[in-house]
Order: C-alpha cells, then sequence, then structure tokens
C-alpha cells in the first residue's frame, strides 16, 4: 500500500504539471488513493467534484496514469458516506473553487446602473429555481454579467457542495451538441444539459445561430424548468432583440426576469478602480483613479487591464505611481477619450465566432461554402466600417485581387437583400464591433 501511495504522489506531480495551477489546486489535488487492483485505481473525492473531473479531466488524469504506471489504467471513484462539511469548511470550499479571480457578490461594485440586476441575481442565488426563472441579464460588453453567473455559481456552491452546476457559454453548447452529434451519443449530451439543477450560459445571443441549435435549447429548457432547475442567461441585448431567434425561445426568456445592467456612473466608476487597485496592493491618488473613471466608461473589464499595467510598470521599472504613469499606461486602450479604431483582426474574429470557423479559414483559400460565405461576410463588413481601399482589404484577406474583393460584395449584397435571418446576423455582428 505503502508503494502504491508513493505512485500515487508522482501521479500527482505528473497532473500538476498537466493542468494550470488552479484546475491541479481546486479539482485534481483533492484526490485521494484508495487501492489498486486488477489494474484498477480506487480514488476518493466528493460527488460534486467527481461530476467535472468526469466531464473535465479525465483524459488528462488517464494520461498521467499510464505515464506514471506505464500501462493503461482504470480508474474508479469512491464517494464519501458523509461528504457534509461543518461551516468554516464550506467556506475555505468556495475560495478554492473559485476562479482565478474572486467572482462573489461581496466584491461586485453595485450603484444605480446594475443595482436592480444584482439583487435579482442574489435572490436566485438564495432560492434556486423558486421566484426567478429563467432570470435573463443583458448589458453591454464589460459591465458585469459575467461576475454575476460566477457570483450565483460559488453562492451556489457554497451553500450546496453537491449540486450539479453547469456553467458554458452559447458558444461552447453548440460545439457541444455539435462534438456529440458526430460521435454519435447525443443521450450523453441530454443527460448532462437535462438533469443539471443549475444551468448558467453566458452570451446566449449566440444560440439564435442555427435550428437545430435552438431546437436543443428548447428542449433543454423546457426539461430544466419542468424538474424546478433553475436557468440563468446572459446576453448583449433583450430577447426581443433577437432578431433570428425563434419565437418560442423568446417567449420562454422572456417568462422570468429580465434584468438590464447599464454603463456605471462616475462615482461607481471611481469604486470600482479603489476595489481593482486595492486587489493588486496598488495605493492610487484621487486625481489618478477619477482620470481612470473619467477615460473608461463603458467596459469597465479594460479597467482592471489599466490597473495591472499601473503595477507592472511600479515593480518591473520601480517607477512613481502618478498622473503621468496612468496616462502611459491608459495610453493603448483609449485615444483622446475615443474608443480605439475598429481593426480588421477584430471583425474576422467575431465573423469566424458568428459561423463556426476558425480566423485562418476566413484568411485562407478553402472554398466550402461556409467559409467562403463567413468570408464574404467578414470582407463585407470591413468594407462597411473601416473604410479601407478595396485593394487594402485584399491584402488583409491573403493579397486577394481587388476584383475578387468587388465579387465577393456583389454576392454577399444579392444574399443579404434575399436572407432576412443572414442580414440580421451580419447587422448583429456590426453592432457588437461597433460597440465594443
Amino acid at each position: 500500500m505503502d508503494s502504491f501511495k508513493e505512485i500515487w504522489e508522482l501521479v500527482q506531480q505528473e497532473l500538476k504539471n498537466s493542468v494550470t495551477e488552479v484546475a491541479y489546486n481546486v479539482w485534481l489535488s483533492p484526490l485521494e488513493f484508495v487501492s489498486f487492483k486488477n489494474d484498477t485505481i480506487y480514488l476518493s473525492i466528493s460527488e460534486f467534484k467527481r461530476n467535472i473531473i468526469l466531464d473535465k479531466f479525465m483524459s488528462v488524469l488517464h494520461a498521467s496514469l499510464e505515464s506514471i504506471f506505464g500501462f493503461p489504467v482504470n480508474v474508479e471513484f469512491v464517494v464519501p458516506e458523509d461528504q457534509a462539511k461543518p461551516a468554516d469548511e464550506k467556506s475555505s470550499s468556495l475560495r478554492e473553487s473559485s476562479d482565478e479571480y474572486d467572482y462573489t457578490f461581496a466584491n461586485f461594485i453595485t450603484g444605480p446602473s446594475n443595482k436592480f440586476a444584482y439583487a435579482a441575481a442574489m435572490n436566485v442565488a438564495n432560492n434556486p429555481g423558486r421566484h426567478y426563472n429563467p432570470l435573463f441579464i443583458y448589458g453591454h460588453s464589460g459591465l458585469g454579467k459575467t461576475h454575476l453567473l460566477m457570483a450565483i455559481m460559488n453562492e451556489i456552491k457554497n451553500e450546496n457542495p453537491n449540486a450539479d452546476i453547469i456553467y458554458t457559454s452559447a458558444e461552447h453548447f453548440t460545439n457541444d451538441l455539435v462534438h456529440h452529434i458526430g460521435n454519435h451519443n447525443t443521450h450523453i449530451f441530454h443527460e448532462k444539459y437535462r438533469s443539471c439543477d443549475v444551468l448558467l450560459v453566458d452570451d446566449v445571443q449566440f444560440i439564435s445561430r442555427g435550428d437545430q441549435v435552438q431546437e436543443e435549447f428548447f428542449h433543454t429548457f423546457n426539461a430544466l424548468t419542468s424538474n424546478g432547475s433553475q436557468i440563468v442567461l446572459t446576453s448583449d441585448r433583450p430577447p426581443k432583440e433577437m432578431m433570428t431567434l425563434e419565437e418560442r425561445l423568446r417567449t420562454r426568456f422572456e417568462m422570468g426576469l429580465i434584468a438590464d445592467i447599464q454603463p456605471p456612473t462616475l462615482e461607481t466608476r471611481m469604486a470600482i478602480v479603489k476595489k481593482k487597485a486595492a486587489d493588486h496592493d496598488l495605493e492610487l491618488s484621487d486625481d489618478i483613479i477619477k482620470f481612470i473613471a473619467d477615460n473608461i466608461k463603458k467596459n469597465i473589464r479594460q479597467i482592471e487591464g489599466i490597473i495591472k499595467r499601473i503595477k507592472a510598470y511600479q515593480d518591473v521599472e520601480g517607477v512613481k505611481v502618478n498622473l503621468a504613469l496612468a496616462k502611459r499606461a491608459i495610453s493603448d486602450i483609449i485615444n483622446d477619450s475615443q474608443p480605439l479604431p475598429v481593426t480588421v483582426e477584430n471583425i474576422i474574429n467575431e465573423v469566424a465566432r458568428t459561423f463556426s470557423v476558425t480566423p485562418a479559414d476566413i484568411r485562407s483559400d478553402k472554398r466550402n461554402a461556409n467559409i467562403s460565405q463567413a468570408r464574404q461576410i467578414a470582407i463585407y463588413i470591413v468594407n462597411q466600417v473601416t473604410g479601407l481601399s478595396l485593394k487594402a482589404i485584399g491584402q488583409e484577406f491573403g493579397n486577394k485581387h481587388h476584383s475578387t474583393i468587388i465579387y465577393a460584395l456583389k454576392e454577399i449584397t444579392g444574399k443579404l437583400e434575399r436572407d432576412v435571418a443572414l442580414k440580421a446576423s451580419v447587422d448583429d455582428i456590426i453592432k457588437n464591433i461597433n460597440e465594443s
């Protein structure tokens, strides 16, 4: 037994080298060796963490075991009969299982622009499946929607460590469905999503791409609400503005509570700057705090980037933090208090994400129908938004001749005139690009 325990310590070191530090500390380090019999290793873990490991870490676990043992090893999990924890251990477990940033209600800065959404999220976290189902939170990028989603997850997990919680994005939901369809095992997909206690979906506006995805999400939604499971959705717009969303899904999204998050007031932004600075052990004067808050008005996520940049200048260069340094740190994010110019890279990435291709595909010469259409759409949006010449656009898309660009523009313009759903998708992309 002692020799196997020593081998297990080597396996743990292999696991530690194979995943991120956060992933190892949260999910894999709690694994405890029980026994080894007939090429099978028995490991003890809580039921909640077992489900996460089965879903996300089995391949790396098998690879690490084979690397140390020298042959394939089967894995069986043993769930302790008594998983109850004292209250003080529960709070410790919550801190361990949080992401790289501690997304909690306690560190979410509230103000008039987000107070309603915050209160609704707290209510759902304290009473999952009872009052607001679904909870639909919408607002522009960088205003705290994901923070609230993660806070709900962490709060529920803190109160009920065994809760089956799925946190995902609409894009990952789509890719997961495609994967299981390709492997002819959609029953596994159904078991995963239709039996959980809480489903949290970020950027649900991308569910509106594709009839089959909407069909699957419709049945998932119905199954969960019938079971009393909680659903929380975030989006960059309310359901009524998701133009390619099926009516039956739109009505379901609207049957719970809809809460919006608006850009924060100056006072709230200043409080956020102070909090982010404190998180990074950085002392900022009032004039620096106000300068940052005056210049970052919409995307609060940018504030943390600026704070990190100021901290890096202080630590690496040993310079004093003053207003001049703050202006230097902010210069890459703003330009005379205006957003950065829209770039071709932004457009290609947004089109690739929307139409499930890669940016490399769009820039390539591949002629697959879906890739060709995505490329034409990217060319069209670049032409509409950036003001680049046809020759310059051609250079951005693999040095294509300007006649090819003209042809692409003509083709996609015709398609947009005939296809209302496609036009709505393109309009959504342009809106996202302009607001990012």
